[in-house]
Formats: structure tokens, sequence, C-alpha cells
């Protein structure tokens, strides 16, 4: 088998990705293949970090659009993703996989607080960290999140697993005849207004280098294929590196 095409990832699933058909909340056999998933890719030596969303369960920003102080509607929305996180883990550790949930607000009684030294020797010893309740700040995406995390952890790509295998010129849902990008730059994915992540963990990624994948994460082996220099996807990157 050839060497992983990275070493360190750093996996941004969105909480929609964990209800599988239903309409809201967790659903556990997604959850369970999802954790199969990355099984996979840890026994190919790579070390794996999640950042997973909560807009299964609350989304601060639909929260606030209904008259709730921004603010508090966010910090409800941290604490669904540590709902999810621990979801994540319990599946994973059924798997066999050693996980730990680090949050960026202290709950000590249900996970570890942050701490960036600690995550990355978890890592460094072949256990999958989630990292949970974003920022710890409201205003901030777990998108931005990701990113954050991503950088602080060194890793080489941060990946995206979305509905849809790329980035695409338009909706495919609505608009069959939409083609998907190979490559876009981080410039591109600004100016243009994709809808890949939001604009500062765009801005984040590209001053720190981290190549952005976007995948499907409903395809059952993709996290493993890309892994391993397959399958079909989008990848942002620095433009020499696109032209290279």
């Amino acid at each position: 088998m050839s060497e992983p095409r990275f070493k360190r990832v750093l996996l941004k699933i969105s909480g929609e990705a964990l209800m599988g058909d239903g309409e809201y909340g967790v659903e556990s056999t997604t959850v369970n293949r999802i954790a199969q998933d990355i099984k996979d890719v840890v026994a190919l030596g790579v070390e794996v970090c999640l950042v997973v969303g909560g807009g299964n369960i609350f989304r601060g920003v639909s929260g606030a659009a209904e008259g709730m102080d921004r603010s508090t509607a966010d910090y409800m929305g941290m604490m669904a993703t540590v709902i999810n996180a621990l979801a994540m883990q319990n599946a994973l550790e059924k798997q066999g996989i050693h996980t730990r949930v680090q949050s960026a607000i202290p709950m000590e009684m249900v996970c570890e607080p942050y701490i960036r030294r600690k995550a990355v020797r978890h890592m460094e010893k072949g256990r999958v960290v989630i990292f949970a309740a974003g920022t710890g700040n409201p205003f901030f995406t777990t998108d931005t999140a990701a990113a954050l995390r991503a950088s602080e952890m060194g890793c080489d790509a941060l990946l995206k697993g979305t509905k849809v295998d790329g980035v695409y010129t338009a909706d495919p849902v609505k608009v069959p005849t939409a083609t998907r990008y190979d490559n876009l730059t981080y410039l591109e994915v600004l100016s243009n207004d994709l809808a890949v992540m939001d604009a500062s963990a765009i801005s984040l990624a590209r001053e720190n280098n981290i190549p952005v994948i976007v995948f499907s994460i409903k395809k059952p082996g993709a996290f493993a294929e890309l892994m391993q220099g397959r399958g079909e996807y989008t990848i942002v990157q620095n433009q020499e590196v696109k032209n290279g």
C-alpha cells in the first residue's frame, strides 16, 4: 500500500451530515458509517482530528433571526456541537478507535478542555481528537473553528465533508448542468463568493497555506480514497500550487 497523501488532517463535518435521512438529531447508522470511514483512514497511518457542527440540533444564526440575542444563540449552538462530538466519540470507540473530545468551553464532567499541546500529543499516539464548542466565542462559525484548529495542529490539509463531491458552479441538486471544479484558489473562492466555507475560514487557511478539500462524506469510503490520492473532490489552494 502506498504512503497516504497527508500525514495529519482535520476533517470538518456539518451537523446536518449526522442526521442521515432524518430532519434533525443524530442518526446512529450514519454516525457509525462515518466512524468506519475515519477508522479506515487511521489504519492508513494518518493522524486525524475532527470538528463537528451543530446545525442538526441548533443553529445560532437562525436562532438570532428569530429574535434571540446572537451571542446567546451562538453559545447554544456551541453546546449542540458538544452533543455531536460525544456521539461521534461513542461511535469511534465502538470501532476500537481511541478518541478524545476537547471543548473550547470547559466542561470537565464530559470532556477535556482544549489544550493545544495535549491535542497534538493525543494524535501522535494515534488517537482521534474531536474539537467541540467551536472557537469558544460567539460570531464565529465551526468552519472558522476548523481552520483555526487545523492551523494550530499543523495539519497538512483541511477536509470538508459535504453532501456533494466538491464545489460546483451552481447547486447541482437544483441545476443538473452544474459542473464541478477540480481546483480553485483561495482568492477565487473569496472573489466569487463560492459556498465552500465562510470568508474568515478561507482567509485563515490561506494565511497558513493549508489546502481545503471538499468531498462527499455521504459516499462510503470517500475519505480513505482521498487519502490515497483517488476519488472525486475539489481542492482549494494557492495559485502557485494550482499552476504547478
